[in-house]
């Protein structure tokens, strides 16, 4: 009898559009074959195979929410919310169908999964800038000048929450040759030497130049092995894949907003925020 009005409560909330239904349906041969024992009227569910469905549905049914952002002409696109499996009704559903009869199959329940950055959020913290840096590079050496917009293009958008921390290699990912990073010049040990993703570090040195503030903390940074001429001595955060990384913390109250471009020889990192950006309070 409860899993009857509960059953009836689900029904009501479907008509009401307050989770939704995915594409993805499971009959009744398949939800019977889910019983504990190998007789075709088993009285009981296998929980753990039920656990395991439950499993690969969420696999199958989840969609990532995608965050606010800039387009490449400066055009402010919105979010998009994703999708996950809706655990709790699924279970009701399911236990419901496998023991009435007269339900021939449900359809996998969804639930709505919000993205952190919407696009009032990105209007909001892009009132007031708290700092920027610009460094120049030679746009004539394609490879390089293609591996910097790349970059650049990957921090761009950049959402850091107060109290959260930024790290480069995190936000980049991977300088490979699927992602469209080109063989340019890098400096290994001390030397120049040809690798996949040279020109990164100009980037990384730019923002370590735009977020050096009294808000922000620099948890990670280290040095070329030797001087590099896109800014003073000293003032340059190298970054590797497999080896050094740049990261700051957000000591601000307010979420903090990188804006990054790099076109026809110019890289430039903006620090954006709201205006009622201050000193974080909370917990360091």
């Amino acid at each position: 009898m409860r899993i009857f009005f509960i059953l009836v409560f689900l029904l009501s909330l479907m008509a009401t559009n307050v989770f939704a239904s995915s594409n993805v349906r499971l009959d009744k041969i398949e939800i019977r074959q889910y019983g504990l024992f190998p007789a075709k009227d088993s009285p009981f569910i296998d929980e753990g195979r039920m656990q395991i469905l439950m499993r690969d549905l969420q696999e199958k049914v989840s969609l990532l929410p995608k965050n606010a952002y800039w387009s490449a002409d400066n055009e402010l696109i919105a979010e998009k919310p994703g999708r996950t499996l809706d655990r709790e009704t699924f279970e009701v559903l399911f236990r419901s169908a496998y023991y009435d009869g007269n339900i021939e199959y449900i359809n996998v329940p969804t639930i709505p999964v919000y993205p952190r950055v919407d696009r009032s959020l990105l209007e909001e913290i892009q009132a007031k800038e708290l700092g920027s840096y610009i460094t120049y590079y030679k746009k004539n050496n394609k490879e390089r000048s293609e591996n910097i917009a790349l970059a650049a293009s990957a921090i761009d958008s950049s959402v850091i929450f107060p109290g959260e921390s930024f790290s480069f290699n995190n936000i980049v990912g991977e300088r490979t040759a699927e992602r469209g990073y080109k063989r340019a010049p890098v400096i290994v040990k001390g030397e120049l030497a040809e690798d996949i993703g040279g020109g990164i570090c100009q980037v990384s040195s730019t923002l370590f130049n735009a977020v050096d503030l009294k808000g922000i903390q620099i948890v990670e940074r280290y040095a070329h092995s030797r001087r590099v001429p896109y800014v003073p001595e000293g003032r340059d955060a190298t970054v590797s894949w497999w080896g050094p990384d740049f990261v700051f913390k957000n000591k601000y109250n307010q979420p903090l907003l990188i804006r990054a471009h790099a076109n026809n020889g110019r890289m430039v990192v903006r620090i954006l925020s709201s205006d009622s950006v201050g000193p974080f309070t909370g917990e360091s």
